[in-house]
């Protein structure tokens, strides 16, 4: 069996990608994979760190701008879709997959749209509420449109080829327990643990606050400080280079987030789907500060139902500083009464099986 699987741009299109071709792989051993990515987003690391094999294709998004600039890029974006389907083409010819799979981002525009016009069997998975570009781009070719939640909006595409089944999580995150998790990262089961990250790409508002955040810990050493910088990686460590303290760690990407996550007391982040899901399965506290600058705002809306229940401090970015964070932080990581219930309420909004479910509709897809 051969599966060819198109993600790539952000963790949150990638992460549920690896999830996915784990299940199968576990239930296909015997299986091959091959990737589709671009060659210089994050995809060209994890995929290959994961331990598959990964093609690359040059893509870009498109600008709804109107102006020369904007024009200029966008015909350079359907230049590289088009020399992006040839290229496809071969692989899809050569590879032979069974199924062709995709997780969004750029890169699975022309490698499904190629793949539904050869006639081969075809997935896509939407980890949003909102369907991204892509997903409108590509329902009405696809066999399979698979949502993690009901639409807000409607999309061109057959009732009866969609199905709500929730986001993939990689399988770390399901069987790894909080102690387990502090043991191997060497954390004393009573020490306050906080971990923090702007997304796969990191978010300077986000980095801003947390180094005022961390000069504040550091004058009370109470808490242990795990942050993911992304690309403000640099810029971050230079803010804090006279701040020495074990209890303050500092990455550019956190390639452990399972072990992490599980860890952590609470986790302070952006509201994306994925995150979203990861924190549920793991019933994870969490102080969330949605990204304004996403499609219809999804992520406050997604922040807002983890308020709502009880499961997450929703932080405006417009609100956000790092003296306001560090206080709500505090009132959360020394109430052991308050984390207790947030991770009860989280656990509510888990879906564990969704990875089992998307790969049964795969299977039914390639034997009927």
């Amino acid at each position: 069996m051969k599966f060819l699987v198109a993600c790539g741009g952000t963790s949150g299109h990638i992460n549920p990608a690896l999830a996915i071709a784990g299940e199968l792989r576990r239930r296909h051993p015997d299986a091959e994979f091959l990737f589709i990515g671009t060659p210089d987003h994050l995809e060209a690391d994890l995929v290959p760190r994961a331990g598959y094999r990964l093609e690359t294709v040059e893509v870009s998004g498109l600008r709804r701008r109107m102006n020369f600039s904007a024009l200029k890029h966008n015909i350079r974006s359907l230049s590289r879709f088009l020399s992006a389907r040839r290229k496809v083409r071969s692989i899809i010819k050569e590879f032979d997959p069974d199924v062709v799979l995709g997780t969004g981002g750029y890169v699975s525009a022309p490698v499904l749209s190629q793949a539904a016009a050869m006639k081969r069997r075809t997935v896509i998975h939407e980890q949003n509420a909102y369907a991204g570009v892509t997903t409108k781009m590509l329902a009405p070719k696809v066999d399979r449109v698979l949502l993690s939640f009901p639409l807000a909006h409607p999309i061109k595409c057959d009732p009866e080829k969609c199905t709500v089944i929730g986001n993939p999580v990689k399988e770390d995150f399901l069987h790894i327990t909080k102690e387990e998790a502090r043991e191997q990262l060497g954390i004393s089961p009573n020490a306050a643990y906080v971990l923090s990250y702007g997304g796969s790409l990191g978010a300077r508002k986000v980095n801003d606050a947390f180094v005022e955040l961390a000069r504040l810990a550091a004058k009370e050493d109470a808490m242990i400080l795990c942050h993911g910088a992304a690309r403000d990686y640099q810029y971050v460590s230079n803010l804090l280079k006279d701040v020495v303290s074990p209890n303050l760690q500092i990455h550019e990407y956190i390639y452990d987030m399972p072990l992490r996550m599980a860890a952590a007391d609470v986790v302070i982040a952006r509201s994306g789907a994925m995150t979203l899901t990861e924190l549920a399965v793991l019933g994870k506290p969490s102080i969330l500060i949605p990204s304004p600058n996403v499609t219809e705002n999804h992520q406050y809306f997604n922040a807002k139902g983890y308020a709502d229940v009880g499961a997450a401090v929703l932080v405006e970015e417009k609100e956000l500083s790092g003296t306001g964070l560090y206080a709500t932080l505090c009132d959360l990581v020394f109430d052991k009464g308050r984390l207790n219930d947030m991770e009860r309420a989280a656990r509510t909004l888990a879906r564990p099986a969704a990875t089992a479910r998307i790969c049964d509709e795969i299977e039914a897809l390639i034997e009927g």
